[in-house]
């Protein structure tokens, strides 16, 4: 968030936030930026729709950063936190892929909702509503946030990823994605367009 922006009640709950971040920082590992800046057959997204990811692998946990545009989707109705059937509404998405077709998708939304599942085969979910910590703010036309995932939660390495935006409503709904899934409508789910994660190494 940027300092001395935004109403008082952007800046007191910027004052209230606390980053799971905190919890972890003699945890190092350098991170990677990914860039969401293409729709998902691959055309240029606009400027202002781009979404960056910092990602590092610890040996305890994943943990991601998001930078995103706010578009004002309306949030879902449930409380912030584990909450199923995110992709309905404005959310970025990061799939971890392991060998075998054993993937984690984690979901993040811009008010405090998110969703992590757990897949062996090609969508066939064996886990969902895992536990995760994670904090957003809004900070007028962006959102930042910060998640820890249980690197448990994780299939076994080495790993391949992509990662997703999607937002808007109804025939104005956009799908955006690092690495592009064409076809004859958007599945995120298509593990052979992965690439292999910046961590794969460790």
């Amino acid at each position: 968030m940027r300092p001395d922006s935004g109403s008082s009640s952007d800046r007191e709950r910027a004052a209230r936030y606390t980053s799971p971040m905190d919890r972890h920082r003699d945890d190092h590992a350098e991170p990677a930026r990914l860039l969401v800046h293409r729709t998902w057959d691959g055309a240029p997204a606009p400027d202002a729709d781009r979404v960056t990811l910092e990602v590092a692998l610890t040996a305890t946990a994943l943990r991601l950063v998001v930078d995103a545009p706010f578009h004002g989707d309306p949030p879902p109705a449930a409380p912030p936190g584990p909450t199923d059937r995110l992709w309905e509404h404005e959310v970025v998405e990061l799939f971890v892929l392991g060998p075998g077709e054993r993937y984690t998708e984690i979901e993040l939304g811009p008010h405090g909702h998110h969703l992590v599942l757990q897949l062996e085969g090609r969508r066939n979910t064996v886990a969902t509503g895992l536990p995760i910590d994670f904090a957003a703010t809004l900070d007028g036309a962006r959102w930042r946030g910060e998640a820890l995932v249980p690197r448990a939660l994780l299939p076994p390495g080495p790993h391949r990823i992509n990662a997703y935006a999607i937002h808007g409503l109804g025939a104005g709904r956009r799908y955006l994605a690092m690495t592009p899934v064409p076809g004859a409508q958007p599945d995120f789910h298509r593990l052979d367009r992965f690439e292999r994660a910046p961590w794969a190494a460790r």
